[in-house]
């Protein structure tokens, strides 16, 4: 089989974005009056979207006792939220090994490539421009670009219409259950890589095709089909 076309997760995929992203969130927190939350509880929420993210924060808020929860406009959180995001998303944006060696050579191959986000597309863009992966994808997509985002197949079916592929010669990388989901539902290979966010979760649970060490063992796969195709 050969892959002619790959749709890649941003965050806990190919960049470690979860210290710049919690800071926000917990930014965000002081400034409504609520107690910060470790990492851990920030990172376990990562992958459905900002306003997910916050609104699941405020969750463990009021289950921890903070009744002011319910006094809160969760329009004026977001609007607080997306003003600290602004101010640290690429301040510590950190590349997973093997993704830039990984993206190359799948580009060298002639793989086209895509991203495929749940993170507002100007956030996005702005953790590939500061990463330099920017280059490699002629498609990004936010979870604001199209009427539904992941695990809606919409996002995958875009990418496979705009570059003319057969989702038999297509796959979607990511860390997550939202991933997996996301690429059965399109019907493409449901690719995964181990060291993300997941809810904490073990990826294999969410039952992928395949799960790959990193980026680069994804292109020495891809390689490898070809020359046995």
């Amino acid at each position: 089989m050969t892959i002619q076309l790959i749709t890649f997760d941003l965050d806990g995929t190919m960049v470690d974005t979860a210290f710049e992203i919690a800071e926000a969130a917990n930014r965000t927190l002081a400034e409504i009056g609520l107690p910060r939350r470790p990492l851990g509880d920030v990172t376990k929420l990562i992958g459905h979207g900002t306003r997910e993210l916050m609104k699941g924060l405020l969750k463990q808020a009021k289950e921890a006792g903070e009744a002011k929860v319910d006094t809160l406009d969760v329009e004026a959180v977001m609007h607080c939220f997306e003003g600290h995001y602004n101010d640290t998303t690429g301040t510590n944006s950190q590349l997973y090994p093997g993704c830039l060696d990984g993206l190359e050579r799948l580009r060298t191959a002639g793989v086209r490539l895509a991203c495929v986000t749940n993170k507002e597309l100007r956030f996005a863009q702005r953790v590939l421009e500061v990463t330099g992966l920017a280059p490699f994808f002629p498609i990004v997509l936010g979870g604001d670009s199209l009427a539904e985002k992941k695990p809606h197949p919409l996002v995958i079916e875009y990418c496979l219409a705009a570059l003319n592929v057969d989702k038999s010669r297509s796959a979607h990388v990511g860390d997550s259950s939202i991933d997996v989901e996301t690429a059965q539902r399109a019907g493409v290979a449901a690719w995964a890589v181990p060291y993300g966010y997941n809810g904490g979760q073990p990826i294999e649970d969410s039952h992928p095709d395949g799960v790959f060490t990193d980026i680069a063992r994804i292109a020495d796969h891809v390689l490898n089909l070809r020359m046995v195709a």
